[in-house]
């Protein structure tokens, strides 16, 4: 447990960024997805990319609070974002979302898996009785990602090489997760595990995910990441009880350094190189917890997936 603890550490007070958003390259003709984009994180990111040129879809569930969003960001970027509606808590809305964007775009060349729930009350759970957690921030996303997939490896194929991403928002708390299956949904052995430790479960997903993304897609020019975007002051701890939100707001860092590391994934020329790597704050390469690294794990997680929405 000490070297968890010990990782963990290193990745919460991470050495000063040698990364800048002035760094990000110009992404004319790119056509760019942010899931959550509305807030946080996810319009911090979005911001960056309209500065430098790219076509962003700004997703999420909420359309008033997106549309809210893409005003602003015209306000502070002179450019204008495109919406999507995406509820990644309802099956049928990621697939009526994905099949929206494939009639709109032919081509993707970079999706950013940034959307994600955190400790929310333990009663909540995704529109298909899912944990909302897990629902959302693994489920939701995979199904998502290969909805929109033909549309990837079209922008593959007309691309140079390593030029289509697909990055995965993951969190150090992925470093206290271990799959169980039988708390994916609502159960009695859900209910004894903590909203936290759910929260650590799905990012190992994510983390799991974005390898065996890598395995299966890697030879046909996806580069697909993981990354833990650091410890970020945003939306996204609004479960909080008040003590760690005082924790947070001590240690926790500006929402500029937020994108940094799926910037640096998603866009630049080192990311071709990154295929199934994991990456820790200030965009830099680091290591995950092992069973993150688990082949076997990765592919009975993406075999469980396609399961849950072969009927969808």
């Amino acid at each position: 447990m000490g070297h968890i603890w010990s990782a963990y550490i290193r990745e919460s007070f991470p050495p000063s960024t040698k990364f800048h958003a002035s760094d990000v390259p110009d992404m004319s003709g790119k056509v760019v997805l942010v899931t959550g984009a509305n807030a946080g994180i996810g319009k911090e990111t979005a911001r960056i990319l309209l500065t430098k040129n790219a076509k962003v879809y700004v997703a999420c569930r909420d359309k008033a609070k997106g549309e809210a969003a893409i005003r602003e960001l015209k306000e502070s970027t002179g450019k204008e974002a495109f919406f999507l509606q995406l509820n990644l808590a309802n099956l049928r809305s990621v697939k009526a979302s994905g099949e929206e964007f494939l009639r709109r775009e032919p081509v993707l060349h970079v999706l950013f898996n940034n959307a994600g729930v955190m400790t929310p009350p333990m009663e909540m759970l995704t529109d298909d009785g899912y944990d909302l957690q897990f629902g959302t921030n693994v489920l939701g996303h995979f199904y998502f990602t290969k909805i929109v997939m033909p549309a990837l490896l079209a922008g593959a194929a007309q691309s140079p090489a390593g030029t289509v991403r697909i990055v995965n928002t993951a969190s150090n708390a992925h470093w206290f997760g271990s799959l169980d299956y039988n708390t994916f949904k609502d159960s009695p052995a859900r209910k004894q595990k903590s909203a936290m430790g759910l929260y650590g479960q799905s990012k190992m997903g994510n983390v799991l995910f974005a390898a065996e993304l890598a395995r299966r897609y890697g030879d046909q020019g996806i580069v697909s990441t993981a990354l833990n975007p650091g410890g970020i002051r945003t939306e996204l701890s609004r479960h909080y009880d008040s003590f760690s939100k005082m924790i947070g707001n001590l240690f926790f860092h500006d929402i500029s350094f937020g994108p940094l590391t799926q910037l640096y994934a998603g866009t630049t020329a080192e990311g071709a190189s990154l295929n199934g790597k994991y990456l820790v704050p200030w965009a830099r390469i680091g290591n995950t917890h092992p069973e993150g690294q688990d082949p076997q794990q990765a592919s009975e997680l993406w075999n469980w997936l396609e399961e849950q929405v072969k009927d969808i």
